[in-house]
């Protein structure tokens, strides 16, 4: 196979030759990277008349083959001209010079979803997230859940007995149902606490999912709340602190609004009683021995529900373009003589844990038939970001 592609929506008199072609770019793309180089994509798009031409090098494009034929494909649909070629040698894991390129302090965040990464911070996280996951990045699915109990965890392993698992044990193991063109789903356990939320998110999101949705617990805040009722987080109380040296905690981070439709449509059908509203995150598991102080926060936030991870998860799907949204399930009310106690905790996890996942999965489901080219995302596109195929 030539080491060059060159794509133009003319030569090609019908769907299925383009598709062919596009296979073969992608081909093309994975030969590069076996052989030691990063490929480089160039895209021509003659309707922009203001940047032309964009261009990105690639790492691991197998991973994530299925966003890279979907985007390839909308693009020379609306005529853009593409190339693909080799572009430099790839930089070993183990070179020191590595972390050079990786560095998000030179970080263009206004740069195209389908080249936001550079190619060694996709070699890096895919790494990292199969030392993390137990998993290979190339199982991946495009919705992509977070818990951090095991009780959910059997509960995908029952509805879908046949899923990829974990090789070893690890810190965040992942699981995985796949369906053909990466349409399944991704459930990944990844403990408690910001730290591990950022950790995860940094590396999955290179794999450009359509939708992460954390699937957690949390404190009920408010005193028409009971345990077990539902949390759909329309807003987030961003004090937990990991991510306030990369976005100022003045950004506004709120969930998508489809996934957000589609979730309280699932709830509703199954009369579930679910509160919106804003979600606290905090850093600090013991925050009650701080009462005064976080309960100050709690009211001028006019949160509803108080946890440890859905903040962070949802700034770092604001930082990188993922899609994202909260279900959350009210497992005590600390400010109302709720807190959670083990013997009151295990019995709340077995009523609950099964209707929760089953929810957060049919809203999927929704999501992917009602989109199955991707949610719309200009709520999350910069502002001199306009549609790769659209306008500007």
């Amino acid at each position: 196979m030539s080491q060059r592609l060159e794509l133009y929506k003319d030569d090609f008199s019908n769907e299925k030759q383009m598709r062919e072609a596009i296979e073969s770019a992608c081909d093309l793309m994975e030969e590069i990277y076996r052989n030691g180089d990063y490929p480089k994509l160039s895209v021509k798009r003659n309707w922009s008349k203001h940047n032309p031409i964009i261009t990105g090098e690639m790492a691991f494009p197998n991973a994530y083959r299925w966003y890279l034929t979907r985007e390839l494909y909308k693009l020379l649909s609306k005529g853009a001209e593409i190339k693909i070629f080799p572009s430099r040698p790839a930089i070993s894991l183990s070179d020191p010079g590595l972390f050079d390129n990786v560095d998000e302090d030179d970080w263009d965040i206004t740069q195209k979803k389908l080249f936001l990464f550079s190619p060694e911070r996709i070699d890096i996280s895919l790494n990292r997230l199969g030392h993390y996951t137990g998993t290979k990045a190339e199982d991946f699915q495009r919705y992509i859940l977070f818990t951090n109990y095991d009780m959910h965890v059997e509960v995908f392993l029952s509805l879908f007995p046949d899923c990829i698992k974990p090789d070893r044990p690890v810190q965040m193991p992942a699981y995985h149902h796949k369906l053909p063109d990466n349409k399944g789903y991704t459930l990944i356990n990844i403990g408690i606490g910001p730290s591990n939320a950022k950790t995860i998110t940094d590396h999955v999101a290179v794999l450009r999912p359509d939708a992460i949705v954390m699937v957690g617990h949390c404190g009920g805040l408010r005193n028409h709340q009971d345990i077990g009722d539902f949390v759909l987080a329309t807003g987030f109380m961003r004090d937990d602190g990991v991510l306030d040296e990369l976005l100022p905690l003045s950004i506004p981070i709120t969930p998508n609004h489809l996934l957000n439709v589609y979730l309280m449509e699932i709830l509703e059908k199954y009369e579930r009683p679910y509160r919106m509203g804003t979600v606290y995150t905090t850093d600090n598991r013991n925050w009650e021995f701080i009462k005064r102080r976080t309960v100050e926060k709690i009211h001028i936030s006019r949160s509803v529900a108080i946890d440890m991870e859905s903040a962070t998860v949802a700034t770092n799907g604001y930082r990188y373009r993922v899609p994202f949204a909260t279900l959350l399930c009210v497992s005590d009310k600390p400010l109302h003589g709720k807190p959670k106690l083990s013997s009151y905790a295990q019995s709340f996890y077995e009523n609950s844990k099964e209707l929760h996942l089953k929810i957060v999965l049919e809203a999927l489901r929704k999501s992917k038939e009602s989109n199955p080219e991707g949610l719309p995302n200009a709520n999350i596109r910069a502002i001199n970001e306009p549609l790769m195929g659209g306008p500007e």
